[in-house]
């Protein structure tokens, strides 16, 4: 049995909305994180909280911090501190705008609306370059294990997450204009069939971040969806994580920071924003807020 929120175990809906909140008033926090607790069932609509939140309240969290920094990135690796996530699943895009509004609204004057993203499910779990995200992704029970706060983590803790949340803007120019053979070099896996090239260069995403090759293990459970507004796309890359140390970790790496070896990725596509927050866990379907003395 786990305590986490559903929603973040659960498959990838076919629509989404991401949502950024700042602190504006906290004197109305308290008040708000309570609106919120009736509201948000962690299923269809996913909380994580951030640093700021937390530190208003008198609490910190062990191993949360505001966003990414990469002390010797070779690539700009952008730290955007979000106070409020919001990730609303489902299936039409009308009762999203409908249900972010209703959250937006309850919200105030605690929290401000900073930005919304909206992500679809494309070709079943693929990037809009074609190729297929997640296949690294844990299965079965390790996927609770990887992606969740165990048993024993400490009150108000177990069955919580950590996450990390990038909006990745895609040049599709640049990418069009690199031969089919070149793309599989760069990500490391054929678009055709999904399969690990084993000849691609040490820059390739693939070989970049696999999960394996960290010392310890950098596994993460991602959830990213491709996102569009008006002739602007990418991905919204989304991991969850018992801690943040994996995603760092393999953020390291790829900006070159490692070893000079920038991941091929950066050759088509850029991180515009970065956050770290924590997802509280679930006690009795509201969100336990225990951990923040609520």
């Amino acid at each position: 049995m786990t305590h986490s929120q559903p929603g973040i175990l659960a498959s990838l809906p076919d629509q989404a909305r991401y949502i950024s909140l700042q602190l504006a008033d906290t004197g109305d926090l308290v008040a708000a994180l309570r609106r919120l607790q009736t509201l948000a069932d962690g299923k269809a609509t996913v909380v994580a909280l951030g640093q700021d939140v937390l530190r208003a309240l008198g609490h910190d969290m062990p191993g949360l911090r505001a966003g990414p920094v990469i002390p010797g990135s070779l690539v700009p690796i952008p730290c955007h501190p979000v106070s409020l996530w919001l990730w609303l699943r489902g299936s039409d895009r009308g009762e999203l705008l409908h249900r972010e509004r209703q959250l937006v609204q309850a919200l105030q004057p605690a929290f401000a609306r900073h930005h919304s993203v909206e992500a679809f499910l494309h070709e079943q779990g693929r990037d809009l370059t074609g190729y297929e995200d997640g296949t690294e992704n844990p299965q079965g029970d390790d996927i609770a294990r990887v992606a969740t706060v165990a048993v024993g983590g400490g009150d108000g803790l177990e069955g919580s997450s950590f996450v990390a949340v990038q909006q990745w803007l895609h040049d599709f120019e640049d990418f069009d204009a690199m031969s089919p053979t070149a793309q599989d070099m760069a990500i490391g896996r054929r678009r055709a069939d999904n399969e690990e090239l084993d000849e691609a260069p040490d820059s390739a995403h693939v070989k970049r971040t696999a999960q394996e090759s960290f010392s310890p293990e950098a596994f993460v459970w991602r959830r990213s969806m491709p996102w569009v507004a008006g002739h602007h796309g990418g991905l919204m890359f989304v991991a969850f994580g018992s801690s943040l140390d994996a995603f760092e970790a393999q953020l390291t790496r790829m900006s070159g920071a490692e070893d000079g070896i920038v991941d091929a990725l950066f050759r088509f596509s850029r991180p515009v924003n970065g956050a770290y927050l924590w997802c509280p866990p679930l006690r009795d379907a509201r969100l336990d807020l225990a951990r923040l003395g609520l």
